[in-house]
């Protein structure tokens, strides 16, 4: 089928080495060419650790837009802004399908309202692209580009970053 561009807010294309292209914050195989589904969406389920749909009114958790996708040793990592709180949480899966298992925060709140970001492996080190407005002193769509290195510990949870912090 069709994608509709005026929902949902912030869609991102993922591409495993599988080649199994979807689309987030829903999730459908496409086609060969990208350019259609080759399946009916369906909506990314983030649970909490007894297994419960997070909701909407879990400003602290709850999905709100910039929808990422990353794999890291077999398993699916669902990161995405959390909205008016600012932060960068994830959610760890066994398929690109979810369900996804709420894990914690990868960024604490920037300098302006926004917090769109992207994870990728460079060189064998991951990284977190964010951006933030502390250049413009706050003016949130004046945003400047940031870069952080990111760790997957051993049980494969991210560590969370504060944004201003030592990432030597």
């Amino acid at each position: 089928g069709s994608f509709d561009a005026s929902s949902p807010e912030s869609p991102t294309a993922h591409l495993p080495q599988d080649h199994e292209p979807a689309l987030l914050p829903f999730v459908a195989k496409m086609r060969e060419d990208l350019l259609e589904f080759d399946e009916k969406p369906r909506p990314v389920q983030i649970l909490d650790q007894n297994g419960k749909l997070l909701l909407a009114g879990d400003n602290q958790r709850r999905f709100f837009e910039a929808a990422w996708l990353h794999k890291h040793n077999g398993r699916y990592y669902f990161s995405y802004s959390t909205g008016d709180t600012h932060y960068i949480c994830y959610a760890i899966g066994d398929s690109p399908y979810g369900p996804f298992t709420y894990a914690g925060r990868i960024l604490e709140p920037v300098v302006g309202w926004t917090s769109h970001h992207s994870i990728c492996q460079v060189d064998g080190q991951w990284y977190l692209f964010y951006h933030d407005s502390s250049l413009s002193k706050g003016v949130t769509h004046l945003r400047s580009v940031k870069m952080a290195p990111i760790q997957h510990d051993p049980e494969g949870n991210i560590k969370t970053l504060k944004p201003y912090g030592d990432y030597k």
